[in-house]
């Protein structure tokens, strides 16, 4: 007589599609997300205006916070060094005029300070100017 000797092997198999699924959720939230959350580095309190208009930020954005702080598009200037920067922005064959420059001040700062920034934009050739608020 013989003996056949049968291992019993046990075979476990996991199921993979919930945590699929899981992850593939967690990558849908976190592109969505992310997406939403381009907003500006300076924090500033635009002044409110019932007859506001959309403005499109291509071109130039020159920004002014209460606290004296000025921006060249992402770059911290002065006023004396914005005139530098204005003359040597590449327009790219377009004319200075035609440039669009959108001005964003705190509703804090000093009616002086953007009248030296609107005198420094003229003194280098741009006229095409847009005052960022937010509607009522």
């Amino acid at each position: 007589m013989q003996i056949h000797a049968h291992r019993r092997t046990i075979s476990s198999n996991i199921d993979m599609t919930p945590m699929i699924d899981v992850v593939f959720q967690l990558i849908l939230f976190f592109l969505v997300s992310t997406t939403f959350a381009v907003m500006p580095g300076i924090s500033l309190n635009l002044p409110e205006s019932r007859t506001a208009e959309s403005t499109t930020t291509s071109g130039i954005t020159i920004t002014a916070d209460k606290n004296g702080g000025l921006w060249f598009n992402d770059t911290e200037v002065t006023i004396k060094t914005l005139g530098a920067r204005l003359a040597a922005y590449d327009t790219g064959g377009k004319k200075k005029e035609e440039i669009p420059i959108t001005l964003e001040a705190d509703s804090d700062v000093t009616n002086g300070t953007i009248v030296s920034v609107f005198d420094v934009i003229r003194e280098n050739g741009y006229s095409a100017v847009d005052l960022r608020t937010k509607e009522k």
